[in-house]
């Protein structure tokens, strides 16, 4: 493998394509008795998108809606059951498709609990080694030289390599996952609710070494949040998911300004709000998402929806992008024409 990349200053002006993604679905095999196959959960249907060098792409939406099934299938924790994702042109998913080595160093991803994916046994300075020991043939000594430099980018005292997670605080363990991944040099992250769990003031330090390590680094971050004001203030561009599919998606300022699918706008409106009206006055979702497993015909928001329509049982709207701003909703196709 060869040398993870030196920092360079990312472009203002985002590149072509990194990730794309194209018809993406996983599904689920539904058990039942004596573990016989009684249904399949359709935890992804038909997802496409892509993301641009250097941007970052923030995936919200309800518990539930496949934020992190789509994380771990493009990251290949989940074999896609249809489509294909394409890391800088070279397929790299795809059903029955193996993940090569070179590519698990080149895309890395962020757990929700980034204490779990640390061997207690181990100190910060073995957990940080590992990876270089598995992708590279370095000696220790470059080993250690590399991983002392990127201790420092993460703003971790050099005094931390001995210590194990247990003696580390939350927002320090969240340091040291990120750490981990970039002593492979990647070029595209995953980050899965990373910001959960941590105080307000430990929050915006954390989302300042993001962005921080954006540049330096010249990365590209897939962010999955359901807190839509971290991302409004870090993501260039937004999806909204519901129920595996992909709802409404483009700038991060036209969805949060303009949203145009009634899901987007209901969890705007249930986004707490200093000085704003009270969540519960302007909340129109009404009730739990559908079983996936038994999905509804058409629209898969119509059950909950209050602009729904007869069409809107009868036909699965596709997303329709107009100035990058793309929606699947039947009546803003039907306002908009």
């Amino acid at each position: 493998m060869s040398e993870p990349r030196a920092s360079e200053h990312r472009s203002p002006e985002p590149s072509p394509a990194l990730l794309d993604v194209a018809g993406l679905a996983r599904h689920f095999p539904v058990r039942g008795f004596l573990n016989r196959r009684v249904g399949t959960l359709r935890a992804l249907d038909d997802v496409s998108f892509s993301v641009a060098k250097g941007e970052v792409l923030g995936i919200v939406g309800e518990s539930g809606c496949g934020k992190s099934t789509l994380g771990k299938t493009l990251m290949g924790i989940h074999e896609p059951t249809q489509g294909e994702v394409r890391l800088a042109g070279a397929r790299i998913a795809s059903p029955g498709q193996k993940r090569a080595a070179e590519v698990r160093a080149r895309l890395q991803y962020v757990y929700q609990d980034p204490g779990a994916s640390l061997d207690p046994r181990w100190t910060l300075r073995r957990s940080l080694h590992e990876p270089l020991i598995i992708h590279t043939d370095w000696p220790r000594a470059r080993r250690e030289e590399h991983v002392q430099a990127i201790v420092k980018a993460v703003g971790l005292p050099q005094a931390h390599l001995d210590l194990y997670p247990h003696e580390i605080s939350g927002g320090q363990q969240r340091r040291v996952g990120l750490a981990r991944i970039l002593v492979l040099g990647p070029q595209l992250i995953i980050f899965d609710e990373p910001t959960s769990g941590l105080d307000v003031s430990v929050q915006a330090t954390v989302l300042a070494l993001f962005r921080d390590l954006r540049r330096e680094f010249d990365l590209t971050y897939l962010f999955i949040s359901h807190d839509l004001a971290v991302v409004r203030s870090i993501c260039d561009r937004v999806v909204v998911m519901y129920l595996g599919r992909i709802v409404e998606i483009g700038a991060t300022t036209d969805v949060f300004n303009t949203p145009r699918h009634p899901y987007t706008r209901s969890l705007l409106a249930a986004a707490p709000r200093i000085g704003g009206p009270r969540v519960t006055e302007n909340f129109t979702l009404q009730g739990e998402p559908p079983d996936p497993s038994n999905v509804p015909s058409g629209c898969r928001f119509r059950t909950r929806c209050p602009l729904a329509i007869q069409a809107c049982a009868e036909i699965e709207p596709q997303v329709e992008l107009e100035g990058g701003h793309g929606v699947a909703c039947l009546r803003w196709r039907e306002q908009a024409a």
